[in-house]
């Protein structure tokens, strides 16, 4: 991926989608090391990260981590999880965040020159395209490298530049510890 030194560069990361390609590459991804090395290599707008949380419950696992987002250059948003019941009888949770990624992307277009979107799902294909529209470079980052690959093809055609996850893991991840929780771990 080519960075330029007066690029002026977003970073919008699908929390829910990472975290499933991470665990998939059995790696934890190092936020305050991945964004201080892109804060070096371009101008740095803004770094978002987006996931749903649930609310009511004493202890959430993914409060950690967005306390730790929010200290270090993050623009965390986030929204409530929704329960609701299915056809049979289940209780299923829903917390998608592509509206906000969306909205978020297409306000911030016209003052960026490259936008980077960690998210391998489909449904960004036709964002991609848009802001691409406006004369934004995009970057998708996701992984082929997991079974069954994280990364909906039309979205890593439509991008400009297309980054394995497992490659950038190589820079700013490690192993997953077996006993950790994924979404608690934090590098200082």
């Amino acid at each position: 991926m080519r960075l330029y030194p007066n690029e002026r560069l977003a970073l919008f990361i699908d929390g829910s989608n990472l975290y499933s390609a991470t665990k998939a590459l059995n790696a934890d991804l190092d936020f305050k090391k991945m964004v201080d090395a892109f804060r070096a290599k371009a101008v740095l707008v803004r770094a978002h990260y987006y996931t749903a949380v649930t609310e009511g419950e004493e202890f959430s696992p993914i409060r950690p981590l967005i306390d730790f987002l929010g200290y270090n250059g993050f623009t965390v948003v986030t929204k409530p999880v929704k329960r609701f019941t299915d056809a049979q009888g289940h209780t299923r949770t829903k917390g998608n965040m592509d509206i906000e990624i969306a909205v978020d992307m297409l306000e911030l277009a016209p003052n960026l020159d490259h936008a980077i979107l960690f998210s391998g799902d489909g449904d960004f294909r036709r964002l991609v395209q848009a802001v691409q529209a406006k004369g934004v470079r995009v970057t998708v980052v996701s992984t082929l490298k997991s079974q069954p690959p994280m990364i909906a093809d039309d979205l890593r055609r439509q991008a400009d530049d297309f980054i394995e996850l497992a490659d950038l893991l190589q820079d700013y991840g490690r192993t997953r510890s077996p006993a950790a929780s994924p979404t608690v771990r934090t590098f200082d």
